[in-house]
Order: C-alpha cells, then structure tokens, then sequence
C-alpha cells in the first residue's frame, strides 16, 4: 500500500493526468494522496470521484485564462481565485473529511513558511494551493493567508510522511518551470519524473501528448514495483 504524492508543475494538468491514469491501469494499492498546485488540483478532483480521464476532461475543458478573474485591485494580484473556488465547489466535497481518503495539500503562508492542509474547506485550501504570488490574489485559510506551495516545497513529501507516520509513498515529480527546485531528499522512494508541461495561461499546448507520455514514464517505474 502506498500514498501517492502530486508534486507542483505549472498547469501540468495532463501529466498528473497521466499519471492517475497509470495508476488506475496498474492498479496500484493506495492509502491516500497529497499534492501541491496542479498536483493539489488534479488529486482532489480523483479523490472526489472522477477517474483519470474525467480529470483530464475537466481540466483540459478551457483555456486558462478563461478561469481567471481580474483583481480590481492588482496590486494583491492580477487575479482573484473566486471564479475557480466556485467551480471546485461545483465539483467536490466541501471538505476533506467528505473525501474517504486521507487527503493533503501543500501550501506557502506569506511569511515563506511551508504548510500542509488536511482537514476543513477543500475547494478553498486547493485554490491556495494554485495562488501563484503576483499572479493571483493569496487565499486565507483559517485567518492566514496562503499561496502556491510550490515556492517553498514541490512535493510537500516530508509533512505527509511525518503526519502519516511513515508511509511509503510514490512521488510523481513534474520538472520544474521556475529558476529554482525546492524538494526535499527523496531517497528510495519511488519517483515517476515527467517534463515540464511547456502551458501557458493562454494555452495547454498538446494535451493528450503531454497526458500519454506521462502514463508511459509512470508505467515504466510502476510496472516494477
């Protein structure tokens, strides 16, 4: 049995796509799930119910910017995330204890710190998880506010395993599209990597290509678990 663990990837919807969908197909056992920005996105979505390839249906529905609302004041972000609070509304569980399954996310408090979300409103806590600074409007978690986890941890691994107490787990890590890497040690823990998805806000670039060589990277480390 393992945990599953969603690493950060800008808009790299198809790859955590492809690698659920990998998953699925090998059938591999699993506990629970925790994931930062589209690996917070596209797990939650799984866990709520929709299969891979539902995930992937949804999330390659529109262009990016399509979901971005203006901030009429810009200078906290470009954009708001109410628009995709109340689409995930729409889509899963008000909270993380509705899901079945231990659930977390990784999010950055403004102050630089790392923290990891696994209980209380899921749409919200998902959104915050995606709230890249400057770019969209922080999003408050129980009176803190919260963005991108990403700048401080793409994986957020070490918080899941220590509140799990230890699991084992397999990391899909999406390469990185900023300047630096923050993950922590990852050991010998299975690791799936998958390139950069190469999206941008206006477009998703070839998203069933992207979603296919994913399934076949995660295949070729799952097959020989």
């Amino acid at each position: 049995m393992y945990d599953l663990v969603l690493s950060s990837g800008f808009l790299a919807f198809a790859r955590q796509a492809g690698f659920l969908k990998a998953i699925e197909q090998c059938e591999v056992p699993f506990g629970g799930v925790v994931g930062t920005s589209s690996g917070a996105l596209a797990g939650s979505l799984w866990l709520a119910g929709m299969d891979a390839d539902q995930v992937a249906d949804e999330l390659s529905r529109d262009r990016p910017l399509s979901r971005c609302t203006p901030h009429w004041r810009p200078w906290r972000g470009l954009f708001t995330m109410s628009g995709v609070i109340e689409r995930l509304s729409q889509l899963m569980p008000a909270t993380f204890e509705e899901l079945g399954r231990p659930f977390g996310v990784g999010v950055m408090t403004l102050t630089g710190q790392h923290k990891l979300i696994t209980s209380g409103p899921l749409p919200t806590a998902v959104a915050a998880s995606m709230a890249i600074p400057r770019l969209f409007e922080p999003v408050v978690l129980d009176g803190v506010a919260c963005a991108d986890g990403a700048f401080v941890d793409r994986t957020a691994h070490t918080a899941w395993e220590g509140h799990r107490g230890g699991v084992d787990t397999i990391v899909h890590l999406v390469e990185s599209s900023g300047k630096t890497n923050p993950v922590g040690p990852l050991g010998e823990r299975p690791v799936v990597r998958t390139p950069r998805s190469g999206a941008h806000l206006w477009s998703l670039g070839d998203f069933p290509g992207q979603l296919e060589e994913a399934r076949v990277a995660a295949h070729a480390v799952l097959s020989g678990l």
